[in-house]
């Protein structure tokens, strides 16, 4: 179950949130009387409540709003159990200063904003021994590992536990408590009202997520990278697990560099199965692997990763298979024999997509050209694959016939910048970028005002994801359930409601 925090400044609003909420799905809601602005009026928030509620009144210096006195807060709170509030949140330092009255359950709590303690088990007891109905610990993450050791916390309490941590390093734990065994966990109402660090939407909990669905039995996958919130993978993924009705959670892991090697230690405790991994880990993550594809050991780039029943950790790389199978699809070259073969080509970046793009241009016969707006990579990236390099300045220097961005120029919210500039555009040549937010970049979006035949970065993204689906499931992908979920995901109708 998902508990909303709602938190606003009327009565009325926090009412009419309530019902909304309800009419889309939730089953529990937390009113959080400290964002009031007037006197707060228990009564009327319970009279006719379309849903089981948490009342929850938070001081400041525990980073909620309430700035009266801690009586009236204490009044305010066993106001809300003679009136018959389904749960009532209090701190650990008042619990035994609010004793039990009539049906209310008791939620005994603890936040702690600066770090997750060493032990948790032994505060969960503490907080347990005060009466409580459920336990609640939020804590702030600093290091992956902390997710494990929450999660490890929430199985052993004595009383069912709400373990969180907060952060985007603990998103994990909003998304498994209740795999766990916690009877709910905590959502907003929505993603620019967050009242913790790292909270999810209720419609990202819902939606996305599909938290109630995340049981004991059911398959983890997700991304690894530094940031995370980027990433459209959880998205296209789980719409995927769920056309296709397999029992399977796809999450995003927020792992700094330093933080991967443990990471991987901590992957069969989590029960994770694969991995889409990218930056900044796709180079680095060669490493801590078994056994690597061919084609990604020439690349030197992996990006993603199946941990097999047998022990053995596999790397491969989806992104060059993508990239030709987008690229050949192209009108003029389907169907044709060696259709690359002497082509020239330019590639602009040299990056973990572009050294992907850059052996699968090689391995078709193409004549290949790298500018990177640093030399030295270009150089290297080139003598590694018998290629070319050029300056940045030098991309124009000659009539390319096909040319590829695998830079992030043009990603929103830069989206008025172009990697290769319109002039040097021409009818009939090849324009493949790799940009996929927003699809139409200005450099597509050029490139078709100028008749080129163009490949979308959507394409290429959509097609490693669904080859990354068929590693980690044995089954192919719902290919256009994934594309339309990708483009609702970037369409800029949904940046602007989100944005």
């Amino acid at each position: 179950m998902i508990c909303v925090s709602i938190a606003r400044g009327r009565h009325r609003y926090m009412m009419a949130e309530h019902r909304h909420l309800v009419e889309q799905g939730a089953e529990l809601v937390e009113l959080r009387l400290d964002y009031i602005r007037r006197a707060v009026n228990v009564k009327r928030l319970l009279n006719n409540r379309p849903s089981p509620i948490i009342a929850t009144c938070r001081r400041e210096r525990d980073h909620g709003k309430w700035t009266k006195s801690e009586r009236e807060r204490l009044m305010l709170l066993r106001a809300a159990i003679a009136d018959g509030a389904d749960y009532v949140d209090l701190e650990e330092d008042i619990a035994d200063q609010i004793p039990r009255y009539g049906q209310t359950k008791r939620i005994i709590s603890y936040h702690n904003f600066e770090e997750t303690p060493d032990d948790l088990l032994g505060l969960a007891n503490r907080l347990a021994s005060l009466d409580a109905d459920i336990v609640k610990i939020a804590t702030m993450a600093h290091d992956p590992h902390d997710n494990i050791r929450m999660l490890d916390m929430v199985k052993r309490a004595p009383v069912p536990t709400v373990g969180i941590c907060m952060g985007e390093l603990g998103t994990p734990t909003r998304l498994l408590t209740g795999r766990y065994g916690a009877p709910f966990s905590y959502a907003t109402f929505h993603s620019e009202r967050t009242l913790a660090p790292g909270q999810l939407s209720f419609h990202e909990m819902k939606e996305v997520y599909d938290y109630d669905r995340i049981g004991p039995q059911t398959s983890l996958y997700g991304v690894i990278a530094d940031p995370i919130g980027h990433s459209y993978s959880p998205r296209i993924h789980n719409a995927a697990f769920r056309a296709a009705g397999i029992d399977a959670a796809y999450l995003p892991f927020r792992v700094p560099r330093h933080f991967l090697s443990s990471f991987f230690d901590d992957v069969p405790a989590l029960g994770v199965r694969g991995l889409s991994v990218t930056i900044p880990h796709k180079e680095s993550v060669l490493r801590l692997l078994t056994k690597v594809d061919k084609a990604a050991d020439k690349i030197g780039a992996v990006n993603t990763v199946v941990f097999q029943d047998d022990g053995q950790i596999v790397g491969y790389n989806t992104d060059q298979k993508a990239a030709m199978a987008s690229l050949l699809a192209t009108p003029g070259l389907k169907g044709r024999e060696a259709p690359l073969e002497g082509q020239q080509a330019l590639v602009l970046g040299a990056g973990g997509v572009a050294r992907a793009i850059v052996y699968g241009l090689v391995r078709h016969g193409a004549q290949v050209t790298i500018a990177s707006r640093t030399l030295a990579r270009a150089e290297d990236l080139a003598e590694q694959f018998n290629a070319k390099a050029v300056t940045w300045a030098e991309r124009y220097g000659r009539r390319w016939d096909i040319v590829i961005n695998g830079t992030p120029i043009g990603m929103h919210p830069n989206v008025e910048e172009t990697p290769y500039e319109k002039q040097y555009l021409r009818r009939g040549m090849i324009v493949f970028d790799t940009v996929y937010n927003p699809e139409n970049t200005l450099l597509i979006k050029e490139a078709r005002a100028k008749e080129c035949r163009v490949v979308t970065g959507i394409d290429m993204f959509v097609r490693q994801a669904a080859l990354q689906f068929k590693l980690f499931t044995g089954q192919d992908a719902p290919r256009d359930v994934m594309r339309d979920e990708m483009r609702q995901a970037t369409s800029p109708a949904r940046r602007r409601s989100v944005g």
